[in-house]
């Protein structure tokens, strides 16, 4: 019996593909063509290179490697790249722990890991690498902002940043996680800066206007998007102020609730607070304690809601009789709206906290619909309930709104703030412009200078790329830029005095905001042929974790639209199609003592498990995803060293759907390989005298083996349609299924060999895109000179497909009769004459009319007697 040779045969193979460059993608946009190519782009979200890749990198390249090879044996021209995303603070952190430049670190990086993706076979046009810390690519991202700079989409102004204390550096929302840093876990505290903006805010209704058009994306990621650019109508409300004469700004979702409000709140960033706390002690402490509570949305939230009455009081716009008192509240986020909220605590749960809390008024103006108005303010007054009405109902208690339904009563209020004066409708969004500053070395230098007389001066195009210093001391905490002692010092170049230079270098997600045109074309001099580009773009089919549906994605929607708007490009989605593969998970295990262990330090003993060192029980926990921290993790490696990296893909692939989450075990991996070397059995102990490659099949197919060829052009077609619908563990399943039925009638197929040599080539084709290292070498095998990686796709043909029969069952009253074979696609009533038909259906209805007859399709007809 023989058995596969995996070292060999995928090293091999890989050699042969890149000595033959089968992976380079054609230039799409060919000068004089008469019809443009099919063009498909796949593209993995590239890794940050550090130093290893693990079991999630091996999942989400496996899946995109499967649809290129696919696409590719369809016909299209595909683009498969693969690059860096370079720059960032783990390779600063490595420098300043390991006394290694960030530059070295992350080259070194690189070299390992595109060592290892080779290793598993991808089908990567490696001729098209690139990698965000290289100057060749950044500087075009530095052209890019000056252009922004240029059509107003940049812009420089003193902030609220949220800080890492740990990092030392700038964070945008969305990288503060439950009030810590994403990188260094650290609380984050408030500070001003003087920070680069990008205006995507300026794009807030085009991306959430063209979401519905991403009909490709899963539906949980452009919820996510919604929510997260999170659009409202609402109203404008503008309180004078009593015995001042500016006046407090105010948006509400809630105009209808204003007769019920009985205080208003400001953020501790507000100017109304900073200009206050400066005559007031108390003040300042409560603003500079609200600095160093969480904040994010949700560490907000759960924090206990705190106040501090400024004294001021702010007149209510429908009675200038009655008067708010106004606090700065810890819960209201400069960031959101205009800093300012009025409180209605009724129908509010974090103002009902807040005024339980101080003893504001609290007074309902939402009757719900079963309730009767006066028993409803009875049960506020003496039951004093703890949880808000947030529900529908209509207005009481609120004079010209009373009895109106609340989104009536919302026009009515918009309306007559507008007649006041004191405000009117407005739309607010959550989306706030991109803070992309960072203060620290390993990132892209900002395109700037700063003169005493000129101010903000851009560097001349002809100066870019502004390139980071090699000579830096990472002694001291904070920007290295911040320290060189000439780096920085440059002459401006609009007065030739001494100037200097900004030491803020970009956001990393700037560089991972466009990387994706760049591989159309990243030997061009400019930041991407415009033609190349428009043949390519959008990426057909992007994949990648779910944890990028707010930062990445969105900031590269925006991206794209600001390309275009400074005439780079003509697209605006940058991603036609998007995949979000699930985790790769695996058991955990630790000691008594809490330890966590590594499957390698543990074995089974009896019914248990010991680690191996000590001897020592060993609890087996839950299967979580994968993470250094509770060392639950395989090392791609050693799997492609002992099995292969097509049992690794295979394993991958067939376990469960690639949007759910994946437990990686032994016995999986141990299952794949046995069906590898079934399959590689299956065809090298073939008759050594099958007909030549090339054989016609004989239209004459004895009746025994007609079934084979069905078989044959039906898992074609599923296999086909599952990969179209990236449901690749099912083909998976029919390579298994038709596996079996050729290892089963391998006696019958001995009477034909034309057959025969079809069914195994077609088995082979359709390996491939799964298992490629296998599949080419078993094509060699069957006697082709050809690359199986070029051949094109089979096709199976519709007259062995229409006529496909299946089995189902006939009950009578709910028990089991029989069986009938029909057409896939038979009707109703063909299967429901057949059914009658069956001679024990017959027999038991001893000549009744059935009452009715329940067909569920392609499963089972009950007959009613």
């Amino acid at each position: 019996m023989s058995r596969y040779n995996v070292a060999e045969t995928e090293a091999k193979w890989q050699g042969i593909w890149e000595e033959r460059r089968t992976f380079v993608a054609p230039q799409a946009a060919v000068a004089g063509a008469e019809a443009p190519q099919r063009t498909y782009y796949v593209l993995e979200m590239f890794p940050y290179p550090s130093g290893r890749i693990h079991m999630g990198h091996v999942r989400n390249y496996t899946l995109g490697d499967v649809v290129a090879r696919y696409k590719r044996a369809q016909g299209f021209a595909v683009l498969h790249p693969m690059g860096w995303d370079a720059f960032g603070l783990p390779a600063e952190n490595a420098a300043i722990k390991n006394r290694v430049h960030p530059g070295v670190w992350t080259k070194a990086n690189i070299a390992t890991m595109r060592e290892q993706l080779k290793r598993m076979g991808l089908s990567y046009d490696w001729s098209r690498e690139i990698a965000t810390c290289d100057p060749d690519y950044y500087r075009h991202e530095q052209k890019m902002f000056l252009d922004f700079l240029d059509a107003g989409l940049a812009y420089r102004r003193e902030a609220w940043v949220n800080w890492d204390p740990i990092e030392h550096t700038v964070l945008a929302n969305e990288q503060v996680i439950d009030g810590c840093g994403w990188r260094s876990g650290a609380p984050v505290e408030r500070r001003k800066l003087s920070q680069w903006f990008l205006r995507i805010t300026d794009f807030a209704d085009e991306l959430l206007e063209a979401l519905p058009s991403l009909e490709r994306w899963p539906e949980r990621v452009r919820v996510m998007q919604e929510n997260w650019i999170g659009r409202s109508e609402g109203a404008h409300v503008s309180f004078a102020l009593a015995e001042r004469a500016d006046r407090l700004e105010v948006y509400t979702t809630r105009p209808d609730t204003l007769f019920g409000a009985s205080f208003c709140a400001i953020a501790a960033d507000h100017p109304l607070a900073l200009s206050m706390a400066e005559g007031d002690p108390a003040l300042a402490e409560f603003l500079a304690d609200c600095r160093r509570g969480g904040t994010t949305e949700a560490a907000i939230e759960t924090a206990e809601k705190r106040g501090c009455d400024t004294g001021l009081r702010a007149v209510h716009p429908f009675d200038p009789t009655w008067q708010l008192p106004v606090y700065v509240a810890n819960f209201v986020l400069m960031d959101y709206g205009t800093g300012a909220i009025f409180g209605c605590p009724a129908h509010d749960q974090r103002d009902l906290d807040f005024a339980r809390k101080y003893q504001l008024p609290v007074k309902p103006v939402i009757c719900p619909p079963d309730r009767d108005p006066g028993e409803w303010r009875t049960f506020w007054a003496n039951e004093q309930p703890v949880e808000a009405y947030t529900g529908p109902g209509t207005l009481i208690g609120s004079e010209f709104l009373d009895g109106l339904d609340a989104e009536v009563a919302k026009r009515t209020a918009a309306a007559r703030l507008a007649d006041l004066g004191a405000g009117g409708l407005a739309v607010s969004y959550r989306l706030r412009d991109w803070g992309v500053s960072r203060q620290r070395y390993w990132g892209c230098p900002i395109p700037v200078i700063h003169c005493q007389s000129c101010g903000v001066v851009p560097v001349p195009v002809a100066d870019l790329p502004v390139r980071l210093p090699e000579d830096v001391d990472f002694s001291a905490p904070g920007n290295p830029l911040d320290r060189h002692p000439t780096w920085k010092h440059v002459p401006c170049p609009k007065c030739g005095m001494q100037a200097l230079r900004e030491t803020d270098t970009f956001d990393t997600f700037f560089e991972s905001s466009w990387y994706f045109a760049r591989f159309c074309s990243p030997q061009a001099s400019v930041a991407f042929d415009r033609a190349e580009v428009e043949a390519w773009l959008p990426v057909d089919q992007y994949i990648g974790g779910i944890e990028h549906a707010i930062l990445h994605l969105l900031y590269s929607r925006f991206f794209t639209r600001a390309l275009k708007r400074c005439g780079y490009l003509s697209v605006d989605e940058p991603f036609a199609g998007l995949m979000t593969q699930g985790m790769v998970c695996h058991e955990t295990y630790r000691r008594g003592d809490g330890e966590w262990l590594s499957p390698e330090e543990i074995e089974r003993q009896g019914d248990g498990w010991v680690e191996r060192a000590s001897g020592a029980s060993v609890s087996v926990g839950r299967s979580e995803k994968m993470s250094k921290s509770k060392k639950n993790v395989v090392d791609p490696e050693g799997i492609i060293a002992v099995y292969g990296a097509d049992t690794a893909r295979l394993f991958m692939l067939s376990d469960s759907p690639p949007d759910r989450d994946l437990e990686w075990t032994e016995a999986g991996v141990e299952g794949a390989w046995r069906f590898v070397n079934r399959l590689w059995r299956l065809i090298t102990e073939a008759p050594a005298d099958l007909p030549p490659v090339a054989t016609d099949l004989s239209s004459a197919i004895e009746p025994a083996l007609r079934t084979i060829l069905q078989d044959t052009h039906r898992t074609i077609a599923r296999i086909t349609e599952d990969l179209d619908r990236f449901a690749f563990n099912r083909a998976v399943a029919r390579l298994r299924e038709f596996t079996n039925v050729l290892g089963d009638a391998n006696a019958q197929l001995l009477t034909n060999g034309a057959l025969h040599r079809l069914a195994l080539e077609t088995l082979v084709k359709l390996t491939g895109p799964i298992m490629p290292h296998l599949a080419e070498e078993l094509w060699e095998r069957l006697g082709h000179r050809s690359l199986l990686a070029v051949e094109p796709w089979p096709v199976a043909d519709p007259a062995f497909l229409a006529d496909e029969r299946i089995t189902i069952g006939v009950q009578v009253n709910g028990k089991l009769r029989g069986t009938i074979e029909v057409a896939s696609e038979a009707s109703e009533a063909d299967t429901r004459s057949a059914a009658l038909a069956l001679p024990n259906v017959v027999k038991v209805m001893a000549g009744k009319a059935p009452r009715k007859v329940i067909i569920i399709p392609k499963r089972i007809v009950n007959v009613v007697i």
